[in-house]
């Protein structure tokens, strides 16, 4: 079965917009790889607007006592699939996203090693953290957005995603041990 969305002007049509000023322009056309992160706020808490608060530069550092320390933080994803799996797109996919920071990777179709992952990657985070299983229907529209990105980006093949943990590992830990990297690729088989 083909995946049921698409994307328009950088955009996935079954996303809700919630545009981030925390993007820029790339710095050559290109989307070749996908970044796979997991993030709740405050942490260890599901559902609620403070990722989307945390994205748009309007958390309130008094709303929680974790929330001082990042409400500074400028950073965005491209797209958040919360627990239900409903989609929340913040940065179109052809402008870069502040989600990968310092990073490196080693690139299987280049074969070599490249640095600074915003400037050609997707950042797609998943609402959790890295102890707590992520949900089927968040499986379901990982996959139906990875199609959609695969369809719409010649540049990005299923051998081009990695996470957060692989391109930072002195930093990040995410999308963590809880992702089940074997169940997502038997997903996208129902995608294809």
């Amino acid at each position: 079965m083909r995946a049921a969305t698409g994307i328009s002007e950088g955009w996935l049509d079954a996303a809700r917009r919630v545009p981030s000023p925390n993007c820029n322009a790339r710095p050559a056309d290109e989307v070749s790889a996908l970044v796979l992160h997991s993030i709740s706020l405050p942490p260890g808490q599901f559902g609620g607007a403070d990722i989307e608060r945390l994205f748009t530069n309007c958390l309130d550092p008094q709303a929680h006592p974790y929330f001082a320390a990042i409400a500074g933080l400028r950073v965005s994803a491209h797209l958040l699939i919360r627990r239900d799996g409903e989609c929340v797109q913040f940065v179109p996919f052809d402008q870069r996203a502040w989600h990968a920071g310092r990073s490196r990777w080693f690139d299987p179709e280049r074969c070599c090693e490249r640095v600074e992952l915003n400037d050609f990657s997707i950042g797609i985070e998943l609402e959790g953290d890295e102890v707590s299983p992520y949900r089927e229907a968040q499986y379901r529209a990982l996959a139906r957005v990875i199609r959609a990105l695969c369809d719409g980006y010649p540049g990005l093949t299923l051998g081009r995603i990695t996470g957060h943990a692989h391109i930072a590992p002195l930093r990040k830990t995410d999308p963590g041990p809880s992702f089940d990297w074997a169940y997502l690729r038997r997903c996208l088989l129902d995608f294809m």
